[in-house]
């Protein structure tokens, strides 16, 4: 199955971003485990993953949600005007500052955060979503899969490690 990624990166701070071969790893895994029962399905994919700073995460978020905030990541599934066959999956923002945030708050690693961001985008643009409360859980199940492939914990677990300095 070939995967073409567009890796646009529009940020002055480079540091922890990930690169063209480990996107290209965590696209194929999301798009061969998803793709047995994804409400879209393509046998070879095309995309945009395009990496922005905060004020360009957050125009993007509230002209296309209505949320005035920068959000970690966005999906914009590729739609024709009519039916073609097209491989194009569509375009992931991502907010290289706000990942790098939640991973901090969050105590992961910045490159696992990365994964599951990709990962969860990937998703959005094959047709998963969690609005409901069902969907949330088959997608969040579906992101623990292609993390695990990975060897990547399990994002949702909540930590217990109640260790205090002292």
């Amino acid at each position: 199955m070939p995967i073409a990624i567009d890796y646009q990166i529009n940020t002055d701070n480079a540091d922890g971003l990930p690169n063209q071969q480990q996107l290209q790893r965590w696209v194929t895994t999301a798009i061969t485990h998803a793709a047995a029962d994804a409400p879209h399905k393509f046998a070879d994919a095309e995309l945009t993953i395009r990496v922005v700073e905060k004020t360009e995460g957050q125009q993007l978020n509230n002209e296309f949600r209505g949320r005035d905030y920068a959000t970690n990541v966005l999906s914009f599934p590729f739609s024709a005007p009519v039916e073609l066959p097209l491989p194009l999956l569509g375009d992931l923002v991502v907010c290289a500052d706000v990942v790098k945030e939640e991973a901090e708050q969050q105590h992961k690693a910045l490159i696992e955060h990365w994964t599951h961001m990709v990962i969860h985008g990937t998703l959005h643009l094959l047709g998963y979503d969690h609005i409901q409360d069902d969907e949330a859980e088959h997608m969040e199940q579906l992101e623990r899969e292609i993390l695990a492939a990975l060897n990547i914990a399990d994002p949702y677990q909540v930590s217990t490690n109640t260790e205090h300095n002292a």
